[in-house]
């Protein structure tokens, strides 16, 4: 990837020409005009002050954000800044930060981004344009997944004062401008001058010196892999720009780490921290009758808001690149015997539905069989995908009594028998090798061992052996990076706007890099070739017919064991907070846009 810095004069010239932009929206137009004071989510005469204290899982061992190694500590989105935000009440569309405006072609084949007037580090120094073109050379230098993410930007440089330019190897691509825009800027007169100890700085190592950012907050002080606090920057240069009008209301955020979850969710009960998403069913239902969440002063709640423009997936990754599991009639056998409807009975308190698209309640989720559009593109890639995808709807299997569970598993059994399996002294083994069919489930924590078990249970009934191994984080992040596992727990969350992210989740080259979003290693051309129509689509309905034709052929690759989702964030907080009373459409805006009650005058909404 090719490399640029110095100014180009030809780049410069063209400033008379260009048609500079406030914000920018993968759909439509952006909802906020040019001279918009905030967000409409926001208070904005919401007091400062107060400490919010947050609890995390697992440690930490740097606040370096460009590595791909170690375990970087929660929070330093609040230091660090990018050149563009989101915005929380539409779908997908960002506005100036730290750039007040942005340039494209209608070609979309580069784009420039103006720096703001004013914006500067925590030490007074201005945020340059040798900072922006630093910050992206290092980000793909240092980190394969921020190479294969920018694969398309070819190179960067300063196009006057306070102008950077981004260009692209390809033309047409309508995301690539909020992609760059999401660019995390790093300074680089900090990151190359010497630290405490008179030694020269190096971005390529994992630190836990507190760094330079521009952000609303700093570190105050930490404690290595336990806790970490940050501080609001009274003199922070962008407290007034439209983007950060009434957020960052807290003098302090404490992040407090936990290597036990059901620990955690003690330390809650008790008062040691503020906030809590709840992940389980069971507790959610039966956990909060002690004193506090009884007289009000924890309160729960229920909130789609962070759902409305977010598909998600979830379920058992097996690895692909174990030939055990190269077999689509061998993983189809592993959902027949996961019984989804006897947890949502016996252990969910029926608070879930089954999962059965790769963007679970949206738009964009196939169903039914395909036509129109969405059959017209299916048809451009038909001796590249599985035939059924043109006459077979993609369901679950469906359980929930001993009657349905016994042909579930007869039809398991009879799949991997077509895969070349047998049923041999009460074990599944291979017919040419002897080999019998085992794996090892690794899971972050032991919340899905209550589903795990029950799933490794029913395979054990057809001579699966199973074993269910919960690993500490660290672990658990380094085997998934190494692709050192037979299946894991995860999954994919998916925005309204699908584009260049989903070559990181199922496209061939992602499949080949370490530490990829591409966890089951899926390298297929059929897939690949929808993902490009995905990225060029035209137009919005282009954009579904050909998001919904993937997720069709995904599903009928049987590439996941898909489980269960709630289409509603759970929390519970501890009743010292107030919040505007109109939230943003797509997220709970928590803590962004929230306050502490303890500040002066904080009854306003």
């Amino acid at each position: 990837m090719m490399m640029a810095s110095a100014v180009s004069p030809v780049v410069a010239q063209e400033d008379q020409a260009r048609e500079w932009r406030h914000g920018a929206a993968l759909i439509g137009e952006p909802k906020y005009p040019a001279d918009f004071p905030h967000f409409d989510y926001v208070n904005p005469e919401a007091p400062k002050g107060g400490t919010l204290r947050l609890s995390q899982s697992g440690s930490f061992d740097t606040f370096n954000p460009l590595l791909a190694r170690g375990e970087l500590a929660t929070g330093l989105n609040l230091v660090y800044e990018t050149l563009m935000e989101r915005s929380q009440d539409e779908a997908s569309a960002e506005y100036g930060l730290l750039a007040e405006a942005l340039s494209y072609p209608e070609d979309y084949s580069s784009v420039t981004f103006r720096l703001r007037e004013g914006a500067r580090w925590h030490d007074g120094e201005p945020v340059t344009t040798d900072d922006v073109v630093w910050s992206f050379e290092k980000a793909v230098e240092l980190d394969p997944q921020m190479q294969f993410y920018y694969q398309h930007v070819t190179g960067a440089e300063a196009a006057g004062e306070r102008e950077v330019t981004f260009t692209f190897d390809e033309a047409n691509n309508r995301e690539l401008p909020q992609i760059v825009g999401q660019l995390l800027i790093l300074p680089k007169h900090w990151w190359e001058g010497e630290g405490p100890n008179g030694q020269p700085r190096d971005i390529g190592s994992t630190t836990l010196e507190p760094p330079l950012g521009s952000g609303p907050y700093r570190i105050s002080s930490f404690n290595p892999g336990a806790d970490v606090t940050y501080e609001r920057v009274e003199d922070y240069w962008g407290a007034d720009i439209p983007t950060r009008v009434g957020t960052n209301n807290f003098d302090r955020i404490s992040h407090i780490y936990f290597a036990d979850r059901n620990v955690e969710f003690e330390a809650f009960k008790a008062g040691n921290f503020d906030y809590w998403v709840e992940n389980a069913a069971i507790r959610w239902e039966t956990g909060y009758d002690f004193p506090a969440a009884n007289d009000g002063r924890i309160v729960r709640e229920e909130l789609e808001n962070p759902y409305r423009a977010s598909g998600q997936l979830v379920g058992f990754i097996p690895n692909l690149r174990r030939e055990k599991f190269q077999d689509e009639r061998v993983r189809r056998a592993l959902n027949y015997a996961f019984d989804f409807e006897e947890l949502n009975r016996t252990i969910f308190f029926g608070a879930y539905e089954r999962v059965n698209s790769y963007f679970f309640g949206t738009e964009l989720a196939s169903s039914g069989l395909p036509q129109g559009e969405e059959l017209e593109i299916l048809e451009t890639v038909r001796d590249q995908i599985p035939a059924e995808v043109f006459d077979t709807e993609y369901t679950n299997p469906t359980g929930g009594n001993p009657q349905a569970q016994r042909e579930n598993l007869r039809e398991a059994v009879r799949l991997f028998s077509e895969a070349g399996y047998e049923i041999q002294n009460n074990r599944m083994v291979n017919t040419e090798t002897g080999e019998p069919f085992s794996f090892e489930i690794i899971l972050n924590g032991p919340t899905i061992e209550r589903v795990a078990l029950p799933w490794s249970e029913n395979l054990r009934r057809i001579g699966v052996a199973v074993s269910v191994r919960t690993v500490e984080p660290s672990q658990y992040i380094n085997r998934i990076r190494s692709r050192d596992f037979d299946v894991i727990y995860a999954g994919w969350g998916q925005s309204l706007s699908p584009g260049n992210e989903q070559w990181e989740y199922w496209g061939g080259r992602s499949a080949e890099r370490e530490g990829s979003q591409n966890f089951g290693g899926i390298a297929d051309p059929g897939i690949d070739a929808l993902i490009r129509k995905i990225v060029f689509a035209d137009d919005r309905e282009t954009l579904i017919a050909a998001t919904r034709a993937l997720d069709r052929v995904l599903l009928a690759h049987d590439y996941v064991i898909p489980t269960y989702t709630a289409r509603a964030a759970r929390i519970a907080y501890w009743d010292k907070f107030a919040r505007p009373e109109l939230l943003p459409e797509y997220s709970i805006g928590f803590p962004d846009v929230w306050w502490s009650k303890d500040a002066e005058g904080g009854n306003g909404g």
